[in-house]
């Protein structure tokens, strides 16, 4: 399961990306439209679909690595004992995977947590606007219904219902906001909303789910005001002047369309901006290649598919194991003062740990004889010999009833006589529960116990933690605090680089990270402290991105670039000598945005000088990309120019292309007796044979 949320993650990030680059500015609003839904859709499906074995890019990794797998588990070791402690391996695997078993269910049960908390607030939401459309009074219009409403509250819709205060407005403002909601609802943008808001309970740990759902309502305003200025009866001017007089404080829930204050710049800037430039759809074709990349990366193989999962290979087994079995053989090597110690039961499983060689009672050297191990939880009993530092033999664990009762007395309950020995193993004690619930722990798990033992989480760990001031601090929490080396120490420094509300979740993402006050610091002096959210500074971590890169940018102009701008630059690669090779050829201050769509074009500057030798100089980069996209190359020019078309213009060229209008397909019109001296006629002309 988590794989395929972390996969539609990925995929649902990408879309976003992509979208903010490329597609965001354009104002093909139902295209977009189009767009946000599709891809919403189609990160959760794309994840579940197989690809065949031969368009998989992952297939050869999985074949390479699969006699690995096989040969881990047929060589598992039958009879050299373990060299490490119990304690030592635990804490070495935790610190390197959170105790993967434990890590995996804790994440389980925290992401079906969130989508409960974040399903029950979407389920409130849809009750309190159904409460409000029906309880309050309202007019029926036709298929709309005009609910009034009371205080200071923006006008919003949702389903069939415009929820309005028509005292707070004069007559025409009142019915452009009506007609404003009434294009909502016709074209039923509450399913839009809806579906975001389904996304963002199953996404809801996904920051770009969040940016998504912004995405989807701005252009959906975007739409809907396009529309409004269609309209005859309502005028630019008039209508931008009521968005100011209508935008409120108090937002409607989240389920509604409705006149969000902060997206009225927006708004009015989209309003007054140019129309998208046809030619500029080129963008949306490569949405397509991108999520075929991802399904041929990430998806799984058909032929793969008829093979055993991971989840049926052999798991390896830890070097403890809650409910093994209190009888079978014993393996050990005397190390100094302590002796290592393996346990086998049957042909696979397989625990160690390492002892004081002073707890055993009993024990002789190289001679055959009976020894045991006595702790809180249990006594061991051993038979065999030692022939120098080397023994073997078997074992016999009997339980401690006593030890059983008083954990039942502190309310934990351990259980079976194999539990036992797994508290046996770790050597988990009575006083260590009454420490836990001396400071506040008053409900502790028999699972908690064992980590949290073999991580030595003394009592002033946990002091120094708590003085800290972690709010909701609890032992889950505090085994990844432990394993990953967290203390106060570390917390104190995140504060003091400007968190002072700082969650244990946001503690354990920053540190897995590797972040730490210094790098925070570093991040908000390259960013001019703009945009301080935890979310980019994990980005940027993750992708190297330091004040280095930053600096390097502004050293050529680029000194307001966004941090959305700065991963994009990242993750395409782009670096200043990029940029630069493009300005020797007299393409200077490009905007992001044309350096990322040149990164993605595959343009360069040898590119643009192919061009320039027949003629074409200060080509724009509007045109340039539409240029690469149609895949116009100067010997068509040439081609053209041949078929005696000598004044020609880039968006000839282009149009010409487009459609289809080939030196080819020229050349036959003349032979039939069409000669014209433009392109555009051509064109025209392949439009009337194209319907023919």
């Amino acid at each position: 399961m988590i794989p395929y949320i972390l996969y539609t993650a990925l995929i649902l990030s990408a879309c976003l990306l992509f979208y903010k680059l490329l597609l965001q500015k354009e104002t093909f609003f139902h295209l977009n439209r189009f767009v946000l839904l599709a891809c919403m859709i189609l990160a959760f499906i794309l994840p579940l679909l197989p690809i065949p074995q031969q368009l998989s890019l992952r297939k050869d990794t999985l074949e390479k690595h699969a006699p690995l797998v096989k040969m881990a588990v047929d060589k598992s070791p039958t009879l050299e004992p373990k060299a490490a402690s119990v304690q030592e391996v635990i804490v070495e695997q935790a610190k390197q995977t959170f105790d993967a078993d434990l890590l995996l269910q804790w994440l389980v049960y925290l992401y079906w947590f969130g989508v409960l908390l974040f399903g029950l607030n979407f389920i409130m939401q849809a009750c309190v606007l159904l409460y409000r459309a029906y309880s309050l009074s309202a007019i029926q219009d036709g298929k709309f219904r005009i609910v009034e409403v009371s205080g200071d509250k923006a006008p919003c819709s949702f389903a069939n219902n415009i929820f309005i205060n028509p005292e707070k407005y004069e007559w025409e403002t009142y019915n452009q906001i009506l007609l404003h909601e009434k294009i909502h609802i016709e074209q039923k943008h509450t399913i839009d909303l809806l579906l975001a808001e389904a996304v963002i309970i199953f996404q809801w740990f996904n920051p770009f789910a969040w940016q998504w759902r912004k995405a989807l309502e701005s252009n959906l305003e975007f739409l809907t005001d396009s529309e409004m200025l269609q309209q005859e009866t309502v005028e630019k001017e008039s209508y931008q002047f009521s968005l100011l007089k209508v935008a409120a404080p108090h937002f409607p829930l989240s389920l509604t369309t409705n006149y969000n204050q902060s997206l009225i710049k927006k708004r009015i800037i989209m309003m007054n901006s140019k129309k998208s430039n046809v030619n500029t759809t080129w963008k949306y074709f490569f949405l397509l290649p991108l999520l075929v990349l991802f399904a041929c990366l990430f998806n799984q193989p058909v032929a793969q598919g008829q093979t055993p999962g991971l989840n049926e290979l052999p798991k390896v087994q830890s070097n403890i194991q809650n409910g093994m079995d209190t009888e079978g053989s014993w393996f050990a090597v005397i190390k100094g003062a302590t002796v290592h110690i393996q346990f086998r039961n049957g042909d696979d499983d397989n625990s160690s740990t390492t002892f004081q060689l002073s707890e055993l009672t009993g024990f002789t050297k190289d001679m055959k004889g009976e020894f045991t191990i006595t702790r809180e939880a249990g006594t061991m009993n051993f038979e065999g010999k030692f022939e120098g530092n080397n023994g073997m033999g078997s074992y016999t664990f009997k339980a401690n009833k006593n030890f059983n009762t008083a954990m039942a007395q502190e309310g934990v309950s351990v259980g079976t006589e194999s539990d036992l020995m797994a508290f046996f193993m770790v050597n988990v004690k009575i006083s260590y529960v009454k420490m836990l619930k001396k400071n506040g722990y008053k409900t502790i798990d028999k699972d908690q116990l064992i980590p949290l033992a073999a991580l030595n989480a003394n009592e002033a760990y946990i002091a120094s933690i708590k003085e800290a001031g972690i709010p909701d601090f609890n032992l889950e929490d505090l085994i990844p605090f432990k394993s990953m080396g967290i203390d106060k120490a570390f917390i104190d420094e995140i504060r003091q680089a400007g968190y002072k509300n700082i969650t244990a979740e946001n503690i354990i993402a920053l540190k897995s990270q590797g972040i730490n006050g210094k790098f925070i610091t570093d991040f908000h002096n390259a960013t001019n402290g703009n945009e301080k959210d935890e979310d980019n500074i994990i980005a940027f971590k993750s992708l190297n991105i330091d004040a280095a890169f930053i600096d390097s940018f502004k050293a050529i102009g680029y000194t307001n670039l966004s941090n959305d701008d700065l991963i994009a630059l990242k993750s395409l690669n782009i670096t200043p000598a990029f940029i630069q090779e493009f300005e020797k050829v007299g393409y200077s201050n490009l905007k992001p945005d044309d350096l990322f769509a040149l990164k993605s074009l595959n343009i360069t500057p040898k590119y643009i000088a192919e061009f320039e030798k027949i003629g074409y100089k200060n080509i724009k980069p509007d045109d340039l990309f539409a240029l690469k996209s149609q895949n116009v190359t100067p010997n068509l020019i040439s081609d053209y120019k041949n078929l005696g078309f000598t004044d020609l213009d880039l968006d000839d060229v282009i149009g010409a292309k487009a459609m289809g209008v080939s030196p080819a397909f020229v050349k036959s019109m003349k032979e039939k007796g069409h000669n014209f001296k433009t392109l555009e006629k051509y064109m025209q002309l392949k439009a009337v044979v194209g319907t023919n």
